[in-house]
């Protein structure tokens, strides 16, 4: 027989035993959640970058890149909600979200949302999370009086009275997790969080220049509350240690069910502190190495789950939660001639594209085919309703409300000029809003959002005239202008109110996805893998 009518017939075969709802593996998913990773700072995305990112690069080629990809918002905390809940942050807050500094606190994740650990859970998934948390924790004094933001208040807490946390991740729907409260390297209080127990409490003051002198790269590094033992410049090796060990112990203790672990790197939020072994490995400077740390800890990450037999079925998500930081943007820029935008206008803070387009790559060996680059807009919400999608789990409609189920992109099966999302949401550091429909796109602001280019030194050189001062908002096509450098808030005045009248609907309705939504699953995944194998074969 020949050997094509052969695997053509089992095929078929496949496609009939999907059809008649025969049982399907869950997979396991591991999520790489970035800090100020800009939509230029992979080579995949920047062939002028000033260093590669070689094993990034294949993650995409082996799976789907977007290219019209954000975060929820230009800062911190608040995309971090986006991820774990699929909503953007003022629907918790009622207003803008800053980043949590300090002990911070209470969680932006309030009992009752259902987060992404919550509904994997409920799928039968063993879930974990390590790295940067940075959404909020409460602490207590000795008098158990819960603490708010601010650095001094680190030196108040007590450890007995405050774990374990009321709203740590262990709280918010995951069974393992080691943490720090913010930025890793940036805010005290310097401590790791495992589990909701804080190992080693905050006894001593770190001193920045304990740290190495990398030529000016550690600006952003605060001094400040710490415990003995932590370490600044083996950050991101640790959170991919605690990763790594969390999967190997799963696939020993748990092989009956599948893993869901997300890992939240430093990388490449200030300050730059690459671990010894990637220091000078590229043209980049300090910078370029930390990226080059990434993609050496990604491709350590692939290579294992290879190695434990599981590469074929997890599903690898790798994201970032805003646009490059201001300082990084402006050194790589004029010392390595490397735009960590990408060609965009803005940076972290900013409501124009540099602050929330961002990198996104899928990688699901079989199920996601290869060499797939998307121009489908998406937000880092959509992930929550996308897995949902992939286990099988109906989202009620109050659950992620910002969420789009981008599962059909990914497989190949929704055509490109079918856009799933007829508009999206995103907050600068201020809370303001800008909204997207198509090639519209609206800022409900003046400026930036989030920056000062006046009284900034450095982001002076990046002011562009403004055509339109006296408009309280802003309004580009980005298709004819993706720099965003014309705004016409007057002269297009017929769409400037159609999206301002559609951001408006959406704050009041609770909601920007749709109602009614419903997961595809895992048995119809598979059914549609084999059909479209079905089809290249013929």
């Amino acid at each position: 027989m020949n050997t094509s009518v052969m695997l053509y017939g089992i095929l078929l075969l496949s496609v009939l035993a999907g059809a008649c709802g025969g049982a399907a593996e869950l997979p396991h998913i591991v999520i790489i959640y970035t800090d100020d990773l800009g939509f230029g700072d992979l080579s995949i995305y920047n062939p002028k970058a000033a260093y590669q990112t070689p094993r990034i690069d294949r993650m995409a080629r082996e799976g789907i890149l977007f290219t019209d990809a954000h975060s929820p918002s230009t800062i911190c905390s608040p995309s971090r909600y986006g991820l774990y809940s699929g909503q953007q942050i003022f629907r918790s807050t009622g207003r803008g979200g800053g980043a949590f500094e300090g002990p911070g606190g209470p969680s932006y994740l309030k009992p009752g949302t259902l987060t992404l650990g919550d509904m994997l859970r409920a799928k039968g998934y063993r879930t974990g999370v390590f790295g940067k948390w940075h959404v909020g924790l409460t602490w207590y004094d000795h008098a158990g009086k819960p603490l708010g933001g601010g650095f001094d208040n680190a030196k108040l807490i007590d450890y007995e009275k405050s774990t374990p946390l009321v709203d740590g991740p262990n709280r918010r729907g995951f069974d393992e997790s080691y943490v720090t409260p913010n930025c890793p390297t940036t805010d005290p209080l310097y401590i790791y969080i495992e589990n909701g127990m804080v190992p080693v409490p905050a006894s001593i003051m770190h001193k920045r220049s304990n740290l190495p002198n990398l030529d000016g790269w550690l600006w952003d590094n605060d001094e400040g509350f710490m415990s003995v033992g932590y370490d600044f410049e083996n950050a991101d090796k640790i959170f991919y240690q605690k990763t790594l060990d969390f999967i190997t112990n799963h696939l020993d203790r748990h092989k009956d069910k599948p893993f869901f672990a997300v890992l939240c790197t430093q990388i490449a939020h200030a300050p730059v502190l690459p671990a010894e072994e990637f220091r000078g490995k590229t043209k980049g400077g300090p910078r370029g190495d930390f990226v080059w740390e990434l993609d050496v800890l990604v491709g350590r990450l692939l290579d294992k789950l290879d190695e434990l037999g599981v590469g074929e079925n997890t599903l690898v998500l790798l994201g970032s939660d805003n646009g490059p930081e201001t300082v990084h943007y402006h050194r790589m820029k004029q010392e390595y001639d490397h735009d960590a935008s990408g060609g965009w206008r803005g940076m972290k803070r900013d409501g124009w594209e540099g602050g929330h387009r961002v990198p996104f790559i899928a990688r699901w060996p079989g199920v996601i085919p290869a060499g797939q680059v998307s121009k489908q807009m998406t937000n880092t919400t959509d992930i929550f309703a996308t897995l949902a999608s992939v286990v099988g789990y109906e989202l009620k409609d109050e659950d992620a409300t910002d969420s789009y189920d981008m599962l059909p992109v990914m497989l190949g099966i929704q055509a490109p000029d079918d856009p799933v999302r007829p508009y999206m949401l995103t907050q600068s550091f201020r809370g303001e809003f800008q909204i997207r429909q198509g090639d519209w796109k609206y800022l409900d602001h003046k400026g930036s959002g989030g920056n000062d280019y006046d009284g900034n030194g450095i982001l002076r050189a990046y002011k562009l005239p403004e055509l339109a001062p006296d408009a309280p908002g802003q309004l580009y096509n980005l298709k004819a202008d993706p720099g965003e450098t014309t705004n016409l808030y007057f002269k297009e005045s017929e769409k400037r109110k159609e999206l301002q009248a559609l951001l408006s609907k959406l704050k009041s309705s609770g909601r920007s996805a749709p109602t009614g939504r419903k997961p595809m699953g895992m048995e119809n995944i598979r059914l549609r893998v084999s059909q479209r194998q079905l089809q290249e074969m013929k």
